[in-house]
């Protein structure tokens, strides 16, 4: 497909595609869209970076009607900020075909109004059960990076969501890798589903790519390499951009620095701008000392072959979440990979392997739960690997360590093993609830050490906690008459079982799971 026309979608839909520098569909778009607006149930191996969005978006809003006052397309995220950054970019689009969008877990007016509603698995349910949104008129519901939601521990509670709504509306779920438990999970209940697209095998090896990870917005990023490629005695930097807009804006801003920007093939410039494969490959036919720099991700294997195999000096801009599809469209594309700085010293690599086994090791013999617990608020806002990342970096910093503390019997005493009292908490699952929430309130209450909470066990309606002995009834006074997840708390001793399932210390509840 050479136009989003061709699909017949809906007019204003393809206008505002275009009006967001969106005209030509990838590979993946022509392939998903026409299945999608069927009604089929489709799993897309991708991630961001292939136009997962457009995808499944396009199609959905042309063929679920805004009507009706409740969600009819449901969209699964991994995290918040994932849902409130699809919902933006949706929400451009569907100006076209009249839909309302919404994100829970940001501000939004009129979340149970909103035709297009994303969240994670966790702020839906708890949404759901509250009574705050309706999901019974759902028509289609979209599992974004499912391997992400599985990372997270997420798939449990989709399989709640997916409780609430009807039985036959239409499955699309996007990933990438397509993991064991991502496709059990397909195979369960996206029953006859399309695999967009299908595996291949990799071609014979067409040379190496650098990349360079940058955040948002790329054009600081783009400037550095320009520079960089510039720096290796390159005669021109052939830059690649996903649209005539961007190639405006960006030529403009590498002009602003000193790098005049120009049409590819014109001698006279250092920077050219490409956006049409096929059409830049002509023009910069017969030019020697050509550098590529890829600003935008390549959309797919052929779209990275067409741009890179002009040059053995290429580079691509990705994003952190984009990573994991360069990987795969590289591999696709013969290309193998290899992440700026390039670790060519000896010395280097040796240093990294080891950092490796010490990580290793800690994992395999430290306890890191109540680590895990401490980050789990983090694990909402970054991308896990960038809070490892983050870690390593402190550990690498090699900041002068605080100088140990004169040994006293206070110091003995907080040495000595912790004697633990049980509490009970009247909030648990069905309001949402998660251990870094808990572990969050109690600290952020009270002022003592993570150290001095101990287990955490979340069952439906309540929640049972250990703390420190001696810090119990301040822990018990300062969390009574505060809210978590929106719920007012009642702290209490846990008195054995009785009376829990009413909310209330003293009855047995049923088992809950552990965190």
């Amino acid at each position: 497909m050479d136009s989003f026309e061709d699909f017949d979608i809906l007019p204003e839909l393809v206008e505002m595609l275009a009006a967001e520098g969106i005209e030509r569909p990838t590979s993946l778009q022509s392939a998903a869209i026409p299945v999608i607006r069927r009604g089929n149930n489709v799993v897309l191996r991708a991630g961001p970076g292939a136009g997962t969005l457009v995808a499944w978006g396009a199609a959905l809003l042309d063929r679920v009607a805004p009507e009706g006052t409740g969600p009819r397309i449901l969209v699964l995220t991994p995290t918040s900020e994932g849902a409130e950054r699809l919902a933006e970019s949706l929400g451009r689009i569907s100006v076209g075909s009249g839909h309302r969008v919404a994100a829970l877990g940001s501000p939004w007016a009129l979340l149970g109004h909103a035709h297009v509603l994303f969240g994670t698995p966790a702020d839906i349910l708890s949404a759901a059960r509250a009574g705050m949104v309706s999901l019974g008129a759902v028509e289609a519901t979209v599992l974004d990076q499912a391997d992400r939601v599985e990372e997270l521990g997420g798939l449990d509670v989709v399989e709640e969501v997916i409780e609430f709504v009807p039985k036959e509306c239409q499955r699309v779920i996007t990933a990438l890798p397509l993991t064991p438990g991502v496709e059990d999970f397909a195979e369960r209940h996206a029953r006859r589903s399309a695999v967009v697209p299908p595996d291949e095998e990799a071609p014979v090896s067409r040379g190496s790519l650098r990349y360079r990870v940058v955040s948002e917005p790329k054009d600081e990023g783009v400037v550095k390499s320009v520079s960089d490629l510039l720096g290796d005695e390159a005669r021109h930097v052939l830059v690649y951009c996903r649209s005539e807009d961007r190639a405006a804006d960006l030529g403009d801003y590498l002009t602003l620095h000193g790098f005049v920007a120009g049409a590819a093939g014109d001698p006279d410039v250092p920077v050219w701008l490409g956006v049409d494969e096929m059409e830049t490959r002509e023009r910069v036919e017969g030019h020697g000392g050509v550098h590529v720099l890829s600003a935008d991700v390549p959309a797919d294997a052929d779209s990275l072959d067409r741009r890179h195999h002009v040059s053995e000096q290429g580079m691509v801009l990705v994003l952190p979440r984009e990573v994991m599809h360069l990987r795969d469209v590289a591999k696709l594309a013969g290309y193998a990979i290899e992440p700026l700085p390039l670790r060519d010293a000896s010395q280097a690599r040796s240093e990294i392997q080891a950092l490796r086994d010490r990580l290793a090791e800690a994992i395999e013999k430290e306890d890191v739960a109540p680590y895990l617990l401490a980050l789990e608020p983090l694990f909402e806002r970054f991308d896990p690997a960038e809070v490892a990342a983050a870690a390593v970096a402190l550990l690498r910093s090699k900041a002068p360590a605080p100088p140990p503390p004169t040994p006293s019997a206070s110091s003995s005493a907080r040495n000595a093993p912790i004697a633990w009292a049980k509490l009970f908490l009247s909030v648990g699952e069905r309001d949402g609830l998660r251990p870094g929430d808990l572990l969050g309130a109690i600290v952020g209450e009270t002022g003592i050490e993570p150290e001095k909470v101990g287990k955490i066990e979340i069952r439906e309606s309540f929640s049972l906690v250990e703390v420190d002995h001696g810090t119990a009834q301040r822990v018990i006074q300062s969390l009574n008459g505060t809210t978590i997840r929106g719920r007012a708390v009642r702290a209490d001793f846990d008195r054995g079982g009785r009376g829990r399932q009413s909310g209330r210390p003293g009855k047995p509840g049923r088992p809950g799971r552990r965190p």
